[in-house]
C-alpha cells in the first residue's frame, strides 16, 4: 500500500486540474470512462448496502493512474472498500481521503472494466427513509456532487458515461432506475433482481434510483418514448392526475428542440432535498408535489427541457450551470407561453425580473462567477432566472425564427456531450450571421444590469427622451423599446442604448398621454423615472 502522501502527490501530478481555474475538482488527466454497472443489493433489515461496480475505461493517451471518488467510512457513515481488481486479479490502488486510485497493469488494452466491490450506509445521495405515508424507500439523489456517496464513480459533468442498475432489493418492492427496464427477476428467496440500462452517455450527478412501493401507469407515447408516473399508492390517482401533463411537455419539446436523448421517461414522486431533479429519464418531484390540482406544470416543464440542456448537453465547469439550470428555466417559460399565450411569458419574465433586481443588491456578481468553487453554491438566481433571461434577450435580438434555429443547431452539435458558454455564443453567432461576444460578455460575465433613469418631454411634433445610465462599473449597450401610447393605443419605437447618457428624439404626431419603457418585456433593466 502507498503511503497518503503518495497518494496526493500521484494525484496532484496525474489527474488535471478543470479547464477553468475556479472549477477546482481534479480531472482524470488520461482516462475517460465509457460505461458504468452499478449493482447494489438493499435490504429491510438495516441500511447498510453492498455494492459491486463495474466500470469501463478507456485510456486516451496512455494507460496511467486514475482517481475514482468514493466517500470513506466515518463513523456510523461511509463506504468500507472491499477491494479494487482488474480482469478478476487484484488491481493496485491506494484508498485514502475519499478517493481511490488506481495504477492499471502496464501492458494490456488501451480499454480495460475495473471491479469495485464495498458496502456501507450512505449519508447522503442515496436517501433511505419513509414517504410521507409512512413506507420504507430508497431514492438517489445526487445532485451536485453526492453519487460519491454511494456510488464509486468520477463525481463531476466532464466524464459521463452509459450506465446500468442492477438493483437487488426484497420483492415487496418497484424498482425504477435510469434507463430501460431489462430485466425483473423473483430469485426465490425473498428477493427481487431489477435491471435498467441507459445507453445514452450521462453524468453521475443526473443518475438514480427509485425504490419503494409505487403505483404506476402509462401516461402515453411521444413518438416511441412511454412517459410514466410512479407515484405513491395513496395519492395515485392525484398524482397521475398531476403529471399527465408531462406527455403535451415532451411532445412540445420534441417538437421544438429535436429528438428525445434518453430511453423513457419517467415522472417520480420522491424524497429529494429539491422540488424536482431532472436525473435523465426518471425526474424526482417533491412529495408533496403531488395535490391532484395541476400546481407543478411549470415545475414539469422546467424538469424535462433538462432533459435537453444539462443532461444531453452538459456543462463541462461547475461555473457555467446557467446552461442547463438557465435554460430549463426559459424553456419552461417558452412551454407556458405556448399553451397560455404571450401575456403568461410576461407574468413569469415580471416576477423573476424582479427577484434578479433584489438577488443584486445583495449579491452584486455576474452569472458565470469565478470566484465560485463549491458546486453546491452555483445554484443562484443569476444562473436561474437572469440566465433565463439572457434568453429572452437573445430570442428577441435575433427574432423567433432565428433563434429557433440556433438552438436545435446547438443541441444538434453538442447532444451526448460537455459544453462551455462559447459553445452555445458560437451555434447561436453561425445561425444568426451576427457577432455575439459583445452580448454575452455583458450579460454572462458582467456583473448586474443597466439602471435607467430617464424622462420624456415633447415640443412640436418631437418626443424627447433622454436616458441615464445609473450603475457605475460598466456601460451597457442594448435595445429599449420604447411604448408611445396616444387613446389607449400604443406604437412601439426602440432606440440602441450605447452610451451612459443621451437624448432621443422620436417623431410623434401629437403629446402622448404616456410613455410606457419595454412595454413587450424584453429587457432585463431597473427604471426611475425623473419626470
Amino acid at each position: 500500500m502507498k503511503s497518503i502522501y503518495t497518494l496526493i502527490l500521484l494525484i496532484a501530478c496525474l489527474c488535471s486540474t478543470s479547464i477553468n481555474a475556479q472549477d477546482v475538482y481534479n480531472r482524470n488527466e488520461t482516462a475517460d470512462v465509457q460505461h458504468y454497472v452499478f449493482g447494489l443489493s438493499l435490504n429491510d433489515d438495516n441500511n447498510e448496502i453492498t455494492g459491486e461496480a463495474l466500470i469501463t475505461v478507456d485510456f486516451k493517451e496512455g494507460v496511467k493512474p486514475f482517481a475514482l471518488d468514493l466517500i470513506g467510512k466515518s463513523g456510523a457513515y461511509g463506504m468500507d472498500l472491499i477491494g479494487v481488481s482488474e480482469a478478476d486479479t487484484k488491481a493496485d490502488y491506494v484508498y485514502s481521503g475519499n478517493k481511490i486510485l488506481i495504477t492499471p497493469t502496464a501492458n494490456g488494452p488501451t480499454t480495460r472494466t475495473f471491479k469495485v466491490r464495498y458496502r456501507g450506509i450512505p449519508q447522503r445521495g442515496l436517501v433511505i427513509d419513509t414517504t410521507k405515508f409512512g413506507q420504507r424507500s430508497f431514492f438517489g439523489d445526487n445532485w451536485p456532487n453526492l453519487a460519491r456517496h454511494w456510488l464509486p464513480c468520477v463525481d463531476h459533468p466532464y466524464d459521463k458515461a452509459t450506465v446500468e442498475f442492477r438493483i437487488t432489493a426484497p420483492d415487496h418492492y418497484d424498482v425504477v432506475a435510469t434507463g430501460k427496464k431489462i430485466e425483473e427477476s423473483h430469485l426465490g428467496n425473498g428477493f427481487k433482481l431489477t435491471s435498467y440500462s441507459e445507453s445514452a452517455p450521462v453524468a453521475m450527478k443526473v443518475t438514480t434510483i427509485g425504490v419503494t412501493q409505487f403505483a404506476t401507469k402509462l401516461l402515453g407515447m411521444v413518438g416511441d418514448i412511454p412517459v410514466t408516473a410512479w407515484v405513491y399508492p395513496e395519492n395515485r390517482l392525484d398524482g397521475f392526475a398531476d403529471y399527465a401533463v408531462a406527455t403535451k411537455v415532451l411532445d412540445y419539446f420534441v417538437t421544438h428542440i429535436g429528438p428525445y436523448p434518453f430511453a423513457k421517461l419517467a415522472n417520480m414522486q420522491a424524497k429529494t432535498q429539491w422540488g424536482g431533479l431532472e436525473n435523465a429519464g426518471t425526474i424526482a418531484y417533491f412529495e408533496n408535489s403531488v395535490t391532484g390540482k395541476n400546481t407543478v406544470e411549470g415545475l414539469i416543464a422546467h424538469e424535462i427541457a433538462h432533459q435537453w440542456f444539462g443532461n444531453s448537453a452538459t456543462e463541462n465547469s461547475w461555473n457555467h450551470v446557467w446552461l442547463s439550470e438557465g435554460f430549463a428555466t426559459y424553456f419552461a417559460i417558452l412551454y407556458q407561453e405556448a399553451v397560455y399565450g404571450n401575456d403568461k411569458r410576461k407574468e413569469e419574465l415580471l416576477v423573476d425580473r424582479k427577484e434578479i433586481l433584489d438577488y443584486f443588491a445583495k449579491n452584486p456578481s455576474p452569472i458565470v462567477d469565478n470566484s465560485i468553487k463549491d458546486p453546491m453554491k452555483v445554484l443562484s438566481i443569476n444562473t436561474y432566472q437572469k440566465g433565463g433571461w439572457v434568453l429572452n434577450m437573445l430570442r428577441h435580438k435575433l427574432g423567433d425564427e432565428t433563434f429557433w434555429k440556433g438552438i436545435r443547431a446547438y443541441y444538434e452539435a453538442h447532444k451526448n456531450a460537455n459544453v462551455m458558454t462559447v459553445d452555445f455564443r458560437q451555434a447561436m453567432e453561425a445561425a444568426s450571421g451576427q457577432e455575439l461576444a459583445d452580448f454575452f460578455e455583458q450579460w454572462v460575465f458582467t456583473k448586474g444590469q443597466p439602471e435607467l433613469a430617464w424622462s420624456w418631454a415633447f415640443s412640436k411634433g418631437t418626443l424627447e427622451f433622454s436616458a441615464t445610465q445609473l450603475q457605475q462599473h460598466h456601460t451597457f449597450k442594448f435595445p429599449l423599446d420604447v411604448g408611445i401610447v396616444h387613446n389607449n393605443e400604443m406604437t412601439v419605437t426602440t432606440v440602441e442604448i450605447d452610451k451612459a447618457s443621451a437624448t432621443y428624439q422620436i417623431k410623434v404626431g401629437s403629446k402622448p398621454d404616456k410613455v410606457v419603457l419595454d412595454p413587450e418585456v424584453w429587457l432585463l433593466f431597473s427604471e426611475k423615472q425623473t419626470q
